[in-house]
């Protein structure tokens, strides 16, 4: 044990940070920042100074620059140059210690997102938890087969020969977290980094501080971190990193941010996936079962995070003359899910931030938008939480039909015929889900047909992102490529064309000097006639 003498500059009634001690010191008494990895603390005051006991030692927080950056990337480098994440040992060793680290931290885990987001318990485990425990095993069963080289077909043109497809690692990859999933959305794509054969870091959102920290804890005592690394930090930090030369880039967020990590990875022509957002429909026709649409519609948007997620519903479009019907039965269900006063229940997750909340409540106090609530609009600023809230035919030039709504708030759309629909979401960026509640075949055929989206859930919301062997991603303003499962695989390698020739069959057909009659065989062989080819070879014509 050390104890750090601080003198007179520390008052005994100074708030001290859980995290960081560091900004509630003056410079006087420390000329640098100081980080602790303990959590143990203890003060005693002796006369006019404090005492602070740390276990272990004080350690010095070492800045994240461009120089820091670039010198991680070049360890990781050197590790992956080594060759001990190709094998298939390795990748599997890592999975399963994802898997142990998933199986003796559920409850820090869940404890973490509530700190961050007041996630509910259920929520957390079944929307992140299981989720990535889901990845996990999909990956450890599918794995060695998804490394296997692919045979394909070869032509008469190199005969004799074979030829196949061979999955590589990229090389060092660089993950970038978002904070409404702090925790899937971190490991989901570490899992595919992983057993791509990769080295990987992931630099979590700070403004899901409790899980960042959590997963930068459990990834240096799990995993091997001469390849698998966390950076925790704000801009700052991501700026430095965007710096450095990377093999691939997965950024989820917003499309602003995903310019810019774009533009970042241009320079060293870096491969990115993007994973953005957008504004996701809801269609719902007037032919479905009332009461379970209700039910999975409050699921797609309420349930999830409070709207907080990039596959939320964003928007309805129904009928004029349905619309009363639906407002009455998503507000029977909102009831029964959340009670009277939804502000109270612990089955809402709270908006993330004060500025996030201060957005959302300017979407609603617009002029334009204040006078439309139908349902809902309560707030609480102390408890960061806004109650479902539902508004009928907002203006199109409304500030919450312009951006992404990603809170608790619902606009519903009317039109006089369901086919208008089409049009209202064409007029938009193309969206990361789109959703249709309906049993007319015909207009399903016809929605899945006309409207381009990351992806299409008929009369359900965001479950398809749970389906093995589905592709998540976007498309255009919505985000680019795509993971999940083999997905993942597929998206952190490279397939390598191998083609395997003997020295035997050495055609002179290739070489100089070019002649007629060469040109006549070689015609015929790249023809496939045999006819031809046989003729050539006799020199007819």
């Amino acid at each position: 044990m050390k104890s750090l003498c601080l003198g007179p500059f520390l008052a005994v009634s100074d708030p001290v940070s859980s995290r960081a001690f560091g900004g509630h010191l003056t410079r006087k008494c420390f000329p640098k920042q100081v980080h602790f990895h303990s959590r143990s603390v203890v003060f005693s005051s002796i006369l006019c100074s404090a005492t602070l006991s740390v276990l272990p030692e004080l350690e010095e927080k070492q800045i994240f620059d461009g120089e820091k950056a670039n010198l991680l990337v070049r360890d990781l480098r050197n590790c992956f140059d080594s060759g001990r994440t190709k094998s298939y040992e390795w990748r599997v060793s890592q999975l399963e210690a994802i898997f142990k680290l998933l199986k003796e931290n559920e409850k820090e885990i869940t404890e973490a997102l509530y700190k961050d987001l007041a996630k509910p318990q259920f929520e957390a485990f079944v929307s992140e938890v299981s989720q990535v425990k889901s990845s996990c095993s999909e990956a450890l069963e599918g794995l060695k087969n998804w490394m296997k080289p692919e045979r394909v077909s070869t032509s008469i043109t190199t005969f004799p020969s074979t030829a196949e497809i061979v999955p590589e690692p990229l090389g060092v990859v660089l993950v970038i977290s978002t904070w409404n999933f702090p925790f899937l959305l971190s490991m989901d794509p570490v899992i595919g980094a992983i057993c791509a054969g990769n080295t990987v870091v992931l630099k979590p959102s700070e403004i899901a501080p409790a899980t960042s920290s959590l997963l930068a804890n459990l990834i240096e005592q799990y995993l091997d971190n001469s390849a698998i690394r966390v950076v925790e930090g704000a801009v700052p930090e991501t700026t430095a990193l965007l710096e450095q030369k990377w093999d691939k880039i997965l950024y989820t967020g917003s499309a602003r941010v995903g310019r810019i990590v774009m533009a970042a990875a241009a320079k060293h022509l870096t491969p990115v996936i993007l994973e953005l957002g957008g504004k996701c429909p809801a269609v719902v026709e007037s032919d479905v079962n009332l009461q379970v649409t209700a039910r999975r519609i409050i699921a797609g948007k309420w349930g999830c995070n409070s709207g907080q997620a990039c596959i939320a519903v964003d928007y309805i479009i129904t009928r004029k003359e349905f619309a009363p019907k639906l407002i009455s039965a998503l507000k029977e269900e909102l009831e029964q899910f959340f009670g009277k006063d939804p502000l109270e229940s612990k089955d809402m997750s709270r908006i993330v931030s004060s500025n996030q909340f201060a957005r959302l409540v300017k979407l609603l106090d617009e002029d334009k938008v204040s006078d439309k609530i139908v349902l809902g609009g309560q707030r609480d600023e102390k408890k960061l939480k806004i109650s479902p809230t539902i508004i009928l035919d907002v203006p199109e030039d409304a500030l919450v039909m312009q951006e992404e709504i990603f809170g608790p708030i619902l606009p519903i759309i009317t039109v006089d015929n369901i086919e208008d629909c089409y049009s209202i979401i064409k007029s938009r960026p193309k969206p990361l889900a789109a959703y249709l509640f309906t049993n007319n075949e015909q207009l399903k055929k016809d929605y899945v047909d006309k409207i381009s989206s990351g992806g299409i859930l008929i009369n359900d919301a965001i479950l398809h992102v749970a389906t093995r062997g589905l592709p998540f991603g976007g498309v255009e303003e919505s985000g680019m490529g795509c993971y999940h499962g083999k997905f993942s695989f597929d998206s952190f390698s490279h397939r390598k064309s191998v083609l395997y020739r003997s020295f035997d069959a050495d055609s002179s057909i290739r070489y100089p000097p070019y002649t007629t009659e060469k040109e006549k065989l070689l015609k015929a062989v790249i023809s496939g006639n045999i006819v031809q080819i046989i003729l050539a070879l006799f020199g007819w014509s």
